[in-house]
């Protein structure tokens, strides 16, 4: 929150941020699909965007662009997951460049080097910089942090400069993409007519009965379903089951996992350390050299808790004295020395919902006094506490009930500090406290500690030697060289007693192997190198050796049987059964004579405010189609044909039906078409932009 008392400047990270989150809206969409090292290829062409050719170098410059902006933001070179993140953005970019360049150029779209400043220090700051410069303590936009920042750009260093002239350009993109979304979406339009149907559709009722006969009703035994007609139904329905590139593997995982010797000489040497330690005048040192732990030597704060592996494995810690070695769920041995124990400075815990007053006038914080002491009565009389907060609080702290954590008193500003601290019980402070930003109602949820420890903390990791993963790869590379070939792949397995493991419907940008992770380099193999049959080196992944072999091959285009086979059958078998259900349920007058076919799956229920605008049927499930034949019907007692929805057949009896009576103005609905159509203007745009794009992409040869 809120109530520290020196803001620290953190302008630069919000600037970071300000540029990854106008990257995302740019692209639009999920932009988190897989990828993995950079590495050359034997094509310089590493796709196609609305016919124009994408070179491997313009490719990496965008990479090299984004990946600046990321150093610029956490200090650091990417890892390699972030890596991937940043090569999808850059493609994604470079669409967004391509696809709508032509279109700004057309229209006439610019951003004057006015209206720039505008957007970054004028009287209309764009909404991402006001909302990633806030002050903490009020969450409004704070102009001294970016007049702060601005400034120190002419001190700057050129990479400084040179990331805010890259984010100044990312701001005028993320302008020119609002203009054309703009212009086009309030290009909608909706009709009088149109809006007298929605009204009609939202405001006409129906009561109707409805029969449910699921198609677990007849067994899958009971329906013959042959390929011929599978492949039918794919060649009927292409649009559904359209695929890229993608191939079937069968792999063998050798798992690297540490030996018995190995765990007997990681016991041995924590052993041996804890002694040393135990011995040792200088822990911090000890740790530090010897220790695998992240932090071996940390002061735990009062209120902060103790290591989970410490206190369950000791009831009475004493200073100075050395615990373990224990078996963490870590995989590691751990153990610790408490090297001192004191009373540090006092820390407390309480949570508050604040009535912001800042800047008002005198009348107007007097109204929200009022407001405040109404909340804190609602408290007293048993409202609770975190519900309250989540309701009526006004800063970040709402969201976690208003949890302000644990505290120092020097951390808080003096009236908040003094109350709190003040308390000698936990519990609701029944009088309200007021402060330079506003009223609060406070509720202490933990007295004051003191209790303050310094533990130094000796950790390793139970990990595979060298010996064992070099005796592990011997058997995987054993294995690949004497299967040359997808039969001798089995037979080898089988001989052996290895598992082979299928992985389907790989497409050539994943990159995982089921539940194995960080297995790109198979999958690159599979698309690259590999032909049906063919048998693979030996791959390395984190915690296990790979030897995979190549099943089947799909280009893209229409699916295979295969493919989606699964997929098929249910469809085609659901389609046969809703056939038979329609037959037998021929000559029945009545619902109750209907469900009396199937009395142990059938339902029969009512609804009694059936809406025309709605797709779900209570009790059924999505059935747009059975509504709109219920809305058919012409009288009370009216019974409909058999309904065939994704969900089972349905047939429905009109009770009654209440037309929405007419009314003078639809102007409303009109307005709410409208509005409606132009929210998903912008989304429908950029697909079919894609679309008509052509895009084509072969990044998979080298990454």
């Amino acid at each position: 929150m809120a109530l520290i008392k020196k803001i620290r400047q953190k302008t630069g990270l919000a600037i970071g941020v300000i540029a990854v989150g106008l990257i995302f809206f740019l692209v639009g969409g999920d932009i988190l699909s897989p990828n993995s090292t950079l590495l050359g290829g034997s094509s310089n062409k590493v796709g196609e965007i609305a016919g124009e050719s994408v070179s491997y170098e313009e490719y990496i410059q965008k990479i090299e662009e984004i990946k600046f902006s990321f150093q610029q933001n956490t200090g650091r070179t990417p890892s390699e997951n972030e890596m991937f993140t940043i090569r999808e953005q850059a493609w994604q970019a470079l669409i967004v460049d391509k696809v709508f360049a032509s279109q700004y150029e057309a229209l006439g779209l610019t951003i004057s080097d006015e209206e720039l400043v505008d957007m970054v220090q004028g009287k209309n700051i764009i909404a991402e910089l006001r909302q990633q410069l806030t002050n903490p303590m009020t969450g409004e936009f704070d102009r001294t942090q970016l007049v702060t920042f601005l400034q120190s750009l002419e001190s700057a260093s050129p990479e400084q400069r040179a990331f805010w002239t890259q984010q100044e350009k990312l701001f005028a993109n993320s302008r020119l993409r609002i203009k054309y979304d703009n212009l086009l979406s309030t290009s909608e339009y909706a009709t009088s007519a149109e809006g007298k149907l929605e009204y009609k559709m939202t405001n006409s009722v129906a009561d109707v009965d409805h029969l449910f006969i699921p198609f677990y009703a007849i067994a899958d035994t009971a329906v013959s379903v042959s390929d011929n007609e599978l492949r039918t139904y794919i060649n009927n329905n292409k649009e559904k089951f359209k695929v890229s590139n993608a191939v079937d593997l069968e792999y063998v995982s050798f798992n690297i996992l540490p030996s018995g010797e190995d765990s007997a000489a990681v016991i041995k040497e924590i052993r041996e350390l804890t002694e040393e330690l135990r011995s040792s005048s200088a822990d911090s040192v000890f740790v530090l050299r010897n220790s695998e732990a992240a932090g071996p030597f940390a002061t735990i704060l009062p209120g902060e808790e103790l290591p989970n592996s410490l206190t369950t494995n000791v009831d009475n810690i004493m200073v100075g004295e050395t615990y373990g070695p224990f078996l963490t769920n870590r995989s590691t041995y751990v153990s610790y020395k408490i090297t001192d124990k004191f009373d540090g400075t006092p820390r407390m815990r309480a949570s508050h919902i604040l009535f912001g007053a800042q800047g008002l006038s005198d009348d107007a914080k007097a109204e929200v006094r009022a407001n405040a002491e109404n909340v804190l009565k609602e408290i007293q009389g048993g409202l609770n506490f975190a519900a309250a907060a989540a309701q009526y609080g006004q800063d970040g702290t709402a969201q976690r009930g208003g949890d302000l954590g644990w505290f120092a008193k020097e951390d808080f500003v003096e009236e908040f500090a003094n109350v709190s601290f003040a308390a000698r019980t936990t519990g609701l402070i029944n009088r309200l406290v007021e402060t330079e930003y506003g009223y609060h109602i406070i509720e202490v949820t933990e007295l004051p500690k003191s209790q303050t420890y310094k533990i130094a903390t000796l950790e390793l990791e139970l990990i595979a030697s060298d010996a064992t993963r070099n005796d592990i790869f011997r058997k995987a590379d054993f294995y690949a060289a004497n299967s040359g070939n997808q039969n001798e792949f089995a037979e080898n397995a089988e001989k052996e007693g290895y598992r082979i493991i299928q992985a389907n419907n790989i497409g050539a940008f994943d990159r995982n192997l089921n539940n194995l992770q960080g297995a790109r380099e198979v999958i690159r193999w599979a698309f690259n190198d590999a032909s049906e049959g063919k048998v693979s080196p030996v791959f390395e992944l984190d915690n296990s050796y790979i030897v995979a072999t190549l099943k089947r091959k799909y280009e893209e285009g229409t699916a295979s049987l295969d493919q989606v086979r699964a997929q098929v059958l249910v469809q085609v078998r659901n389609d046969k059964k809703a056939e038979m259900i329609k037959e037998s349920l021929q000559g029945k007058s009545s619902l109750e004579e209907m469900q009396a076919v199937y009395p142990n799956e059938a339902s029969l229920d009512n609804t009694s405010d059936l809406r025309l605008s709605a797709s779900v049927l209570p009790g059924v499930g999505f059935a747009p189609k059975a509504i709109g034949a219920a809305f058919g019907l012409k009288n009370p007692g009216d019974i409909s044909g058999p309904v065939h929805e994704d969900v089972g057949i349905i047939v429905l009896k009109l009770n009654s039906i209440t037309p929405a009576s007419e009314v003078a103005d639809y102007s409303g609905y009109q307005s709410q078409v409208t509005m409606n159509a132009s929210q998903r203007t912008a989304y429908m745009i950029m697909m079919a932009l894609e679309d008509l794009a052509d895009v084509k992409d072969y990044r998979y040869k080298f990454f």
